[in-house]
């Protein structure tokens, strides 16, 4: 049953175009032959002649040799078949038309090539054209979706590597709160349970509303926020316009993230985490500046789990679509990111 369901659907457009090549071929040469009977008969065995030598070179000679590389063996084969298909053909049309000619093989060989080798070469060589233009346009689809498949798995892969880092990172900030009044530690875990929840039940999908992903920003600076002491200035804000458009979750918080981690502690000027997100045009601008310590200056800007992985989701993501720019200059480390949404 199986199989009658596999010939049904893969093999009746095959046994449609061979009706119809049979029609053509009919209706073009049945005045050549004295009956019709006959006209049938010679153009039945001519088309099933190119059929079986279609079918072989497609179905056995490319997959068994072109295509293992066997480039000298699959010529020879594919002239000797046509030469061989061409003499029982020939064989065959000289006893049911009553031609000996047709069954002397060594009479007129230039006309005999004219008539059956060279037109057969072409039209099975045509069949091969085809054969090999499927081929290749399936394997680019399978490539395709291979490669989609990698990038997806990737991508799936970075993300289970980044959202415990990020639980971990709240729990932090939740455990400092243990001494401090119960009102404080409440908001602290009201934030929290909004963060959890973020990411286990609204990340389903591809991308998020950047509503959903600012409020997540936002949580996360407050909860951050509370380790800080007082000479800690942080301020960061998103500009009215941006809203409408979806945007990868946890796609922007591993440099958040960053900035709380690597922020300086210096007694006698500011420490400060500043930035924001705005719209120019169709382009969504995040920036982020923190001052960092000066024996960090050389850090490479790249380093920790968090940066890597954001920097990979941006070039699988968005291709073209975004310029990221991270510098560390004067203690100050600054990123720059642009998305065309």
């Amino acid at each position: 049953m199986h199989n009658a369901a596999f010939f049904i659907r893969y093999k009746l457009h095959h046994l449609f175009a061979w009706m119809l090549l049979f029609g053509l071929w009919f209706m073009l040469r049945y005045e050549d032959y004295p009956t019709g009977q006959k006209a049938f008969l010679v153009t039945l065995i001519k088309v099933a002649d190119l059929a079986i030598m279609v079918y072989i070179t497609n179905y056995l000679l490319i997959p068994r040799l072109l295509y293992k590389k066997h480039y000298v063996s699959f010529a020879l084969a594919f002239l000797v078949m046509i030469l061989l298909s061409s003499a029982l053909k020939m064989n065959i049309l000289g006893r049911l038309l009553d031609n000996p000619l047709l069954l002397n093989l060594t009479g007129n060989l230039k006309q005999r090539l004219y008539d059956n080798v060279i037109p057969h070469f072409f039209l099975v060589t045509a069949g091969a054209a085809i054969k090999l233009m499927v081929d290749h346009t399936r394997m680019q689809q399978r490539m395709t979706e291979m490669a989609r498949e990698k990038a997806e798995a990737e991508l799936n892969f970075l993300k289970s590597q980044i959202n415990p880092h990020f639980l971990f990172n709240s729990l932090n900030s939740v455990y400092f709160l243990i001494d401090k009044n119960n009102t404080e530690a409440r908001g602290a875990l009201h934030k929290f349970s909004a963060m959890l929840r973020y990411q286990l039940y609204e990340m389903n999908g591809k991308s998020v509303p950047v509503e959903k992903e600012i409020e997540y920003l936002n949580d996360y600076i407050d909860l951050q926020k509370l380790r800080k002491d007082e000479q800690c200035e942080v301020s960061f804000g998103a500009s009215p316009d941006v809203r409408g458009f979806t945007l990868e979750p946890l796609l922007l918080i591993p440099f958040v993230e960053n900035a709380f981690k690597h922020i300086s502690h210096h007694a006698d000027k500011p420490n400060f985490i500043r930035g924001g997100m705005t719209m120019q045009g169709n382009r969504f601008r995040f920036l982020l500046e923190n001052s960092q310590e000066a024996e960090n200056k050389g850090t490479h800007p790249h380093s920790g789990i968090g940066l890597v992985n954001v920097r990979r989701r941006l070039e699988l993501l968005y291709p073209g679509r975004h310029d990221l720019r991270i510098q560390n200059d004067n203690g100050v480390f600054t990123v720059d990111l642009f998305i065309h949404v």
